[in-house]
């Protein structure tokens, strides 16, 4: 059957195990779902009540400051760990793990550093806890939560709120359905105006949860007595109530030491008229007994609920792991194949933003369907058409001799010098999905949670994919712009072919299609109204017209076929292809250029051990709680 040692040892194990949690920074909630469920033993007191030396008497150390006025300004989490007759005794501090202390007067003098590195030098309060373990085989297996002093009025130096500060401190541990309270009461004060009695009845009506500890009795007037109250005559708890004979402020200055002052206690209730009928039930040795008993049952009865909490915090810590990933291998072949794993992930989450799994392979069709036909909209056809473009550029090609029927070469620059303009939207909707795709390259990168552990993996993939993309680019802008040139290096003839037809339909509507215009009066005229014509404004706007209709059907065109070499040039091959260069070039990386790809983030790296650790812990505690059920 597990032992008392065992079972509160263990307590105390699960309880550095929160400390190293809250300390992380992790799961708080885990931390004080867990932490709460683990009873402990809080102290509390007013001012000069005695508390201090109340924990230095069942520690058997003088280790805790001493002053007048408030002297306990942060809450001090003291876990005692018996150890076997003949090992060392040192104390250890949760802020320095690797530090063991032998001189209690250098622990004393730590805790006072450690709460002014955080409340200052002053008389402020904070509720950050101090976590001291101390191993000794002069201790029982206790964690003592020292509080500070409940106090009425606010002294110099401290915020006229710090009366209200402590009080909920205080509370904030007592009111815990697991937390054991330790009421200290000087004897020498009416113990109905204890304010340790007083918040303990708030929250603990019953009584069923506080020890009431009763100090100073050596200094109570002569002729009176404590008997009333250790009796449970006067106040009743559903716990005896324990008398204390702490060191006197002389034995203090003579530093006499804590097992003389325990043998003085024991002699004084031995040999004291009073309380000699109680001795076998006073003192700090039969109080640390007494509250360690009870915590060992306290903890049986809670078996279930920290089994069912160790667990859930194993499953959290698994599942932590496995986010953060498993160590990485040492030989370059394991190296190669997590980097090409790694890749693959990453590869994964590309697609599927593509594929409409994710979010985002949508933007590139917004370019299609949005961005490219408002581009096309917006190119200056009309100026470069407009009737006096249109006469400029028709007798600049006419040279010397005006054209005698259909203005061909004026036609072919007017179209030629449209179609130029499609060059920027092709070259623009080129560049738009090029950023579509590098946007979704660098936030598959951020979604890859196997990747986060290696930055320069990541830097690599992103400079490699950054590449990749700009030669898809590269290739999608030549495809497009190659289409734009194709429609300007050779022409739609049937469109040429109308224009013939209409204008001898314009010049000779009619009559005599093939004779000599002089023959026929008519036909003179009509043939003299065409020439004019031609030289008019409205043969201008005529060919301006023509030359829009024809870019317009090439605009429709190029508004399919722009769409189709992009995709096949850059979003494609991005599928595709977007890593083969790299994985040609990493299978002839050795082995430390391999392993400084895995080089891990360090803060990742200490915080996986320190999880490991924590779950090391956790399970070795669950192991202990099942022998524990099973011995019960």
């Amino acid at each position: 059957m597990a032992t008392m040692e065992s079972l509160i040892g263990l307590v105390n194990r699960i309880q550095r195990a929160c400390t190293s949690l809250g300390d992380y920074g992790g799961d708080q909630q885990a931390f004080s779902s867990l932490w709460d469920a683990l009873p402990s033993v809080a102290v509390v007191g007013g001012q000069s009540s005695g508390k201090s030396s109340v924990l230095e008497s069942i520690v058997g150390r003088d280790f805790l400051p001493r002053g007048s006025g408030i002297v306990t300004r942060r809450p001090l989490v003291l876990q005692l760990q018996h150890t076997e007759e003949g090992q060392e005794e040192y104390a250890e501090f949760g802020h320095l793990q690797q530090t063991r202390f032998t001189d209690y007067s250098l622990v004393r003098k730590e805790i006072q550093d450690e709460t002014d590195r955080v409340t200052g030098k002053t008389k402020q309060i904070s509720p950050i806890p101090i976590h001291l373990s101390i191993y000794s085989p002069d201790v029982v297996n206790l964690t003592l939560i020292d509080l500070p002093g409940l106090t009425k009025v606010a002294v110099e130096g401290q915020p006229d709120s710090v009366v209200e500060d402590i009080e909920n401190m205080v509370r904030s541990y007592v009111e815990k359905p697991n937390s054991i309270i330790l009421a200290i009461s000087p004897a020498n004060q009416d113990i109905a105006t204890s304010d340790a009695i007083k918040l303990s009845r708030d929250v603990d009506p019953s009584g069923e949860r506080t020890f009431g500890v009763l100090t100073k009795l050596d200094l109570m007037d002569k002729g009176t007595n404590a008997l009333e109250v250790l009796e449970g005559r006067s106040y009743r708890l559903q716990h005896p109530w324990v008398g204390i004979v702490n060191r006197s402020q002389a034995d203090i200055n003579k530093h006499v030491d804590m097992m003389a002052a325990r043998r003085n206690e024991r002699e004084y209730f031995a040999t004291s008229p009073d309380y000699s009928h109680l001795a076998s039930r006073m003192g700090s040795e039969y109080l640390a007994k007494l509250l360690s008993g009870h915590l060992e049952a306290v903890i049986r009865a809670r078996i279930p609920s920290i089994t069912s909490l160790i667990n859930k915090s194993i499953d959290e810590l698994e599942s932590e792991l496995d986010r953060f990933g498993r160590p990485v291998a040492v030989d370059a072949g394991a190296q190669l194949y997590t980097i090409l794993e790694l890749c693959r992930a990453f590869d994964k989450i590309f697609k599927e933003h593509l594929d409409g799994g994710r979010p985002g392979g949508d933007r590139i069709y917004g370019v299609f369907d949005n961005q490219l036909p408002a581009a096309l909209k917006k190119l200056p056809f009309d100026r470069h058409l407009s009737l006096q473009n249109v006469k400029r550029i028709v007798s600049e090609a006419d040279g010397y001799q005006p054209h005698l029927i259909a203005p061909e070469q004026g036609y072919r620059r007017l179209i030629e010098g449209s179609l130029n303009y499609f060059r920027g939207p092709a070259e623009a909707t080129v560049d738009a999905v090029h950023f579509v795709l590098k946007e979704l390259v660098r936030k598959s990168i951020g979604e890859c949670q196997e990747l986060r552990r290696f930055p320069s993996l990541q830097s690599t993939i992103a400079a490699a994919t950054n590449e990749a993309l700009e030669r898809f680019r590269e290739e999608g802008k030549k495809t497009t712009i190659r289409l734009v040139d194709m429609e300007a290096s050779y022409l739609t003839v049937e469109f040429f072919r109308r224009l013939p037809q209409e204008i001898e339909r314009a010049g000779n509507p009619g009559g005599n299609p093939r004779g000599n215009p002089r023959d026929n009066p008519r036909d003179s005229s009509a043939a003299e109204a065409a020439t004019i014509d031609r030289y008019g404004d409205g043969h201008f706007r005529r060919i301006g017209s023509n030359v829009s209709s024809y870019v317009n059907m090439v605009s429709d065109n190029l508004k399919n076929t722009i769409p189709k070499a992009v995709v096949h040039c850059q979003v494609k091959e991005a599928k595709q292809n977007l890593l083969s260069y790299f994985y040609t070039q990493i299978g002839k990386r050795e082995g430390k250029q391999l392993g400084d790809l895995l080089d891990e983030d360090p803060t990742l790296m200490e915080k996986r051990q320190q999880m490991a650790k924590r779950l090391e812990l956790y399970k070795k505690a669950r192991d202990e709680v099942d022998s524990v059920s099973w011995a019960r």
